[in-house]
């Protein structure tokens, strides 16, 4: 022990399977109540098994709370001792669990980060609502939030020096950066910023880049009739071969680390899509535990958690 006072860091993911056998419920905590059709969850089974039947979100998130709870425990000038907690929306361990942890480890005060750079009622407003009912429940912590990165110029930086290096050796006017997010029900996102700070951040990196060629685009919408916002990434790289560009770049802006549908949707049926058109595919890396990354957030907390009182 430290002697210091402790600053609980909570980290809020979306959550994925841990196993084969524990998709259909993941699933149906998903969809909150609809029931899914067989085949859906049949799908998902099968996305899982190519991923090597896992998602990597909880180990990945918990390296990633370790690694900045590391950096900000590493400043002797430190105030307060930081301790890393991992909140899941629909799988273990959901927020509720967490917080109760945090609670009966003894921690008054936290900072609750969504891994997610894009901020909105609709993208994730749900995880606030989960966590302030989990509060509730357990009589404490109190929680403050961290606001979102997208604009910070480390994030930028970071996203623009992995374009660059998959820029290297050729020609850029043959060559489509593609900026994929999740996509959201269309009904759900009117009046919300969701699609313009997507936008915003995207082109933020383009101006550290300079001249090229670019897409923002969507993924992973959900099935049934609603209409979803896009472009689809799909679509866009097939648009991208018929307007004759030798190469399509992948770029995961709106995952903070890697899952099924950056490991799935991007690295298996995309780059599938992209063989069938004729098109190179590469893709920049995920966050994940990138220096560069635990770095920004680490600043970020600090900053929050030792402003002067």
């Amino acid at each position: 022990m430290s002697g210091k006072p402790v600053k609980g860091i909570l980290l809020l993911a979306f959550g994925g399977a841990d196993s084969i056998e524990s998709v259909e419920p993941f699933v149906k905590n998903v969809l909150k109540g609809r029931i899914p059709t067989q085949e859906l969850i049949d799908k998902a089974r099968e996305r899982y098994k190519l991923i090597g039947g896992k998602s990597p979100l909880l180990d990945i998130t918990l390296a990633q709370g370790k690694a900045v709870t590391g950096m900000l425990n590493a400043d002797p000038e430190a105030r307060y001792e930081y301790r890393a907690y991992v909140g899941m929306r629909y799988w273990h361990p959901f927020i509720a669990e967490t917080v109760g942890k945090m609670k009966a480890d003894g921690v008054d005060e936290a900072i609750a980060v969504i891994m997610s750079p894009f901020l909105s009622l609709v993208a994730t407003g749900a995880y606030i609502e989960d966590l302030e009912a989990a509060v509730g429940v357990h009589g404490g912590p109190s929680v403050e939030m961290l606001g979102s990165w997208h604009m910070e110029r480390p994030f930028r930086d970071l996203i623009a020096e992995n374009i660059e290096k998959e820029l290297v050796g050729i020609d850029r006017k043959d060559s489509l950066i593609v900026f994929s997010s999740h996509s959201l029900p269309a009904v759900a996102v009117e009046g919300d910023p969701y699609e313009m700070v997507v936008k915003q951040a995207s082109e933020f990196v383009m101006e550290k880049i300079g001249k090229a060629d670019f897409k923002v685009s969507f993924q992973s919408k959900g099935a049934g009739p609603r209409q979803w916002i896009g472009p689809d990434t799909e679509d866009i790289i097939k648009e991208a071969a018929k307007r004759g560009k030798k190469r399509v770049i992948i770029v995961p802006i709106g995952f903070a680390a890697d899952h099924v549908e950056t490991l799935y949707d991007i690295d298996i049926l995309f780059k599938s899509v992209a063989a069938e058109t004729g098109v190179e595919f590469r893709r920049t890396p995920s966050l994940n535990t990138d220096p560069r990354f635990v770095g920004l957030l680490a600043a970020m907390l600090k900053k929050v958690a030792e402003k002067k009182q």
